[in-house]
């Protein structure tokens, strides 16, 4: 459940940016920065939070970040204009990130080796069903009597005090004190330089970066393209948009499954392989004006090859991190938010064709797999 915070922030309120943009006078790449607000609050949350975390371990930072995020939920919902609704989305994703960084933190205090890559793909599962569920969720949301793109905002400010209960009462400690790390501002910074230095975990970093960051551009672009371009309701884009959710979690899964027969980096490659040949034919979907379900398919492969990419290559990065976990999860989980803050107001650009979409796409799984050839090497223990 702490893993669903971040999609759930991101994608609950998507059905209603057409909205947001009449009722606010927006125009679509203003209201899109609302997006890119709360990528760059989740990914700098995660850098704050992570250290925090190994210092004082995960339960506390945890409850009281996730009070604040339900307050700030509800300045989301009260906003009466589009840039206190920015502003307020930064601070809404930063709080919000507790969940995402600290449950995986959390996994690693418990889990290590091959069961942490199989539990990753559990938890990546997980994550993968809350942007199915988080959309769809939000389309539902809209249909309530009297609902608008308040009424989303004010479930998610819900969804924190049920969270906040849980934790409280329910996840218990899993970093004992005598594991913990001193915590400063020189010391975080020393970490994460480590960590930058450790070429085995930023190649893999790095990739995920570039493939998963680029997703964002998917994310922020297709309920403008889906409704205003295929002129699809608010319903049908979260169905749309669900369909390829599960695309990520068959992803995750398959790794999970097949981890004990084939080396993680090997169905990392097959992952990255596919994102690159899924985005060249949707490029071209998008250059050529081809129907909806050209659109559809090929996202579906990519989002596959995301389920693929981000448990194999968490696993492979996190294998020997330990007390740095916190760090290392803070992290990995910055660097494609900070990407897909980049990408996401891109896609606005334009906003008679697709294009920009799918130049987004195309270009960040190029990168990736260029990385990922030239600068990340099997582990010859591991493998």
């Amino acid at each position: 459940m702490l893993a669903m915070m971040g999609p759930f922030n991101i994608d609950m309120y998507l059905p209603s940016l057409p909205q947001i943009a009449d009722d606010l006078d927006a125009r679509t790449s203003i209201v899109q920065l609302s997006l890119t607000a709360c990528l760059i609050g989740l990914a700098l949350g995660q850098l704050v939070i992570g250290p925090i975390s190994d210092a004082q371990g995960r339960r506390k930072p945890i409850i009281f970040f996730l009070s604040l995020f339900a307050v700030f939920s509800l300045v989301c919902a009260i906003a009466p204009n589009i840039y206190v609704l920015i502003g307020a989305r930064f601070l809404q994703g930063f709080t919000g990130s507790a969940g995402v960084v600290l449950s995986r933190a959390v996994v690693r205090d418990v889990f290590d080796g091959r069961a942490l890559t199989q539990f990753f793909s559990l938890l990546m599962v997980i994550n993968a069903t809350a942007p199915m569920i988080a959309p769809i969720s939000g389309g539902g949301v809209l249909l309530l009597p009297n609902a608008t793109w308040h009424t989303i905002f004010i479930f998610l400010c819900a969804l924190g005090i049920v969270m906040v209960t849980i934790t409280a009462f329910k996840l218990p400690e899993t970093l004992p004190a005598e594991k913990r790390s001193p915590s400063s501002i020189l010391k975080s910074v020393k970490t994460m330089g480590m960590l930058m230095k450790d070429k085995s975990f930023i190649g893999y970093a790095i990739v995920v970066c570039f493939v998963q960051g680029g997703t964002f551009a998917y994310v922020s672009g297709t309920p403008f393209i889906y409704q205003d371009l295929y002129h699809v309701s608010p319903q049908v884009f979260s169905i749309l948009f669900g369909v390829n959710g599960l695309a990520i979690i068959l992803g995750s899964f398959l790794v999970g499954k097949l981890s004990d027969h084939f080396a993680e980096r090997n169905l990392l490659r097959t992952g990255v392989i596919i994102s690159l040949c899924a985005n060249t034919v949707l490029l071209l979907a998008t250059i050529f004006h081809w129907p909806l379900y050209m659109i559809v398919i090929p996202l579906f492969f990519h989002l596959s090859s995301v389920g693929i990419i981000l448990t194999s290559s968490f696993s492979l990065a996190m294998a020997n991190q330990k007390q740095r976990a916190g760090t290392a999860s803070a992290l990995l989980g910055m660097l494609p938010l900070l990407m897909g803050a980049l990408v996401s107001p891109l896609v606005g650009l334009d906003e008679t064709t697709a294009v920009p979409m799918g130049a987004v796409l195309f270009t960040n799984s190029f990168i990736g797999a260029i990385i990922f050839f030239l600068f990340t090497k099997p582990d010859i223990k591991r493998s």
